[in-house]
């Protein structure tokens, strides 16, 4: 289906239900375990307090996050991202301190019935305009070493290796990077 069909917008507060819903299909794909730092039984024994203040945290109008949504023509969501902000002084999630402002994305799904449909693309496009929007110098993420597929499309879509390299239970995870224009 063609990507313009789809509605792209952020989330509301009130959408926990879908965005729960949707996480936990991403985290029953096969990739799941090179792609997501979190499995689907961990996701799934979480109270719904867990996933209300999740979509909260990154819900329209929130500034230090947001979740946007690929929403199909009869309503469903097909493909999400998120977009965290990082401050200078701040740790990231791998203990190492934040230089610089910066947009970090996370989360990436879309459902695999639409992949390859161009969705992906609109989806980071939107997740970026976020980001500049608020200032950021750049914008990363992470990806397991051994997830071709998704470094593929991540320089694609303009991200670059930047060199920094996290070790994580026996694998590693490379940090890519884009540059605000």
């Amino acid at each position: 289906m063609n990507p313009g069909a789809y509605v792209i917008r952020s989330i509301r507060a009130d959408e926990w239900p879908a965005a729960k819903e949707l996480r936990l299909a991403a985290l029953r794909d096969p990739v799941a375990s090179l792609a997501f730092l979190d499995t689907y039984e961990e996701a799934v024994a979480r109270p719904d307090s867990f996933w209300q203040e999740r979509a909260a945290g990154a819900c329209e109008g929130a500034d230090r996050a947001q979740q946007v949504i690929a929403e199909g023509p009869d309503g469903s969501w097909v493909g999400t991202l998120t977009v965290l902000v990082e401050e200078p002084g701040a740790v990231d999630w791998a203990g190492f301190p934040v230089e610089r402002k910066q947009g970090h994305l996370v989360a990436v799904f879309v459902r695999p019935e639409e992949r390859g449909s161009g969705l992906t693309e609109v989806l980071f496009d939107a997740g970026l305009e976020w980001a500049w929007a608020r200032g950021v110098e750049r914008v990363r993420l992470f990806v397991h070493e051994e997830n071709g597929r998704a470094q593929r499309f991540y320089r694609r879509v303009g991200f670059v290796p930047s060199g920094v390299v996290v070790p994580l239970g026996g694998a590693s995870e490379l940090e890519f990077v884009i540059e605000r224009p």
